[in-house]
C-alpha cells in the first residue's frame, strides 16, 4: 500500500500542506468527482480524512455563497442577463423566488443531494432576499452530509486501488479516474433531467 513520505524540517511540513491547497481548488471547481478521488487517498493513507471532509464542506459552502450573493444583486441590470442565462428569470424566478421562501430545507437539500438545479436553486436564494445566516445553515448541514457520503465512497476504493499499484503516479491516476466516473455519472443524470424538463413551461 502506497504510504505519505515523511520528510523533515520545513520544506515537509510545506510538502504536506500543498496537495490540500490543491485539493481545495478543485473541490472548489468540480466537488463531488474530486472528493470521491481525495476519499480514496485517504482510504489508502496518503492523506488525512479530517482535513479532506473540513475542505468538501468549505468549498461547498464557498461555491454556494458566491451563487447566494450574486442572487442578491440579481436586480443590477448587469447581473440581470447573467441570471437569465442561468435559468433564472421570467415566471421560472418568480417560481423559484416562491419555493425558496417558502420551502428553503427542502430546497436546499433536495439541489445538494441530487446536485440538479442547485445554481438557479440558490441564485433565487439570494434573489428572494431570503437571510443569509439560515440559508448557510442549511447548506452547511446537508453539504457535511454529502461530503461525508463522496468520501467514505473513496474510502472503499482507496485501499483495493492501493493493493493494485505501488506507483504514486498511477495510484493517482486511478484516483482520478475513480472520480471522473462519478462526474460522468452526474453530468448523465443533469442532461437526463434537462431532456424531461425540455419544453416544459418555467
Amino acid at each position: 500500500m502506497i504510504r505519505p513520505v515523511a520528510r523533515g524540517g520545513s520544506g515537509g511540513s510545506s510538502d504536506q500542506v500543498q496537495p490540500y491547497l490543491v485539493l481545495a481548488v478543485l473541490m472548489l471547481l468540480e466537488g463531488p468527482a474530486t472528493t470521491v478521488a481525495a476519499g480514496s487517498m485517504v482510504g489508502a493513507g496518503v492523506l488525512a480524512l479530517l482535513p479532506v471532509w473540513l475542505l468538501a464542506v468549505s468549498a461547498d459552502v464557498v461555491g454556494d455563497s458566491l451563487l447566494f450573493a450574486l442572487g442578491r444583486c440579481g436586480g443590477h441590470r448587469r447581473v440581470s442577463p447573467l441570471l437569465a442565462r442561468l435559468g433564472v428569470s421570467g415566471p421560472r424566478a418568480a417560481r423559484l423566488r416562491k419555493d425558496v421562501g417558502r420551502h428553503l430545507p427542502r430546497v436546499v437539500i433536495g439541489a445538494k443531494l441530487v446536485d440538479i438545479g442547485a445554481v438557479p436553486a440558490f441564485l433565487a436564494a439570494g434573489l428572494a432576499g431570503v437571510p443569509y445566516r439560515r440559508f448557510v445553515g442549511w447548506v452547511a448541514f446537508t453539504s457535511s452530509a454529502r461530503a461525508a457520503v463522496l468520501v467514505a465512497l473513496g474510502l472503499l476504493a482507496g485501499p483495493h486501488i492501493a493493493g493494485i499499484t505501488s506507483s504514486p503516479w498511477a495510484f493517482v491516476a486511478l484516483s482520478a479516474a475513480l472520480g471522473a466516473g462519478v462526474l460522468a455519472v452526474s453530468l448523465v443524470a443533469k442532461r437526463l433531467f434537462s431532456l424531461r424538463t425540455r419544453g416544459v413551461p418555467q
